[in-house]
């Protein structure tokens, strides 16, 4: 009986400190993750700097920044079929700033991107 405890307790051990694989889908993510910034961030007045880093010297471009890791969220109902939706999260900076930004993509062969969200993660008030 206690070696088939230990074994249980070992197997768990194991399975909790292994890696998910990387959904398939995540470099498309954080391919498309800037565009998605920059096209709802930006306005007359202010731009991101083409490449996340550091602003520009003149201050006309401001600084921005992704997370490296895309994690992936539970899987979504499609509104109009049957099917569901993966759900992609990637973590983004704009100077003081966090933004959270989620791509749906269909459950199917290579990654069909479906729907694109961004949310300011920041207390407003």
């Amino acid at each position: 009986m206690k070696i088939v405890l230990t074994a249980a307790t070992a197997a768990l051990i194991l399975a909790g400190t292994a890696q998910a694989a990387p959904h398939a889908c995540a470099a498309d993510a954080l391919d498309r993750a800037p565009k998605v910034l920059k096209t709802f961030w930006e306005a007359d007045d202010m731009k991101l700097a083409d490449k996340p880093g550091a602003p520009s010297d003149d201050g006309s471009l401001m600084a921005w920044d992704l997370s490296p890791d895309v994690v992936s969220q539970p899987a979504v109902k499609n509104p109009g079929g049957t099917g569901k939706y993966d759900v992609l999260e990637v973590t983004a900076f704009v100077y003081k700033a966090t933004y959270r930004l989620r791509f749906l993509y269909a459950q199917m062969e290579g990654c069909v991107l479906m729907g694109e969200e961004i949310l300011g993660m920041d207390d407003p008030y």
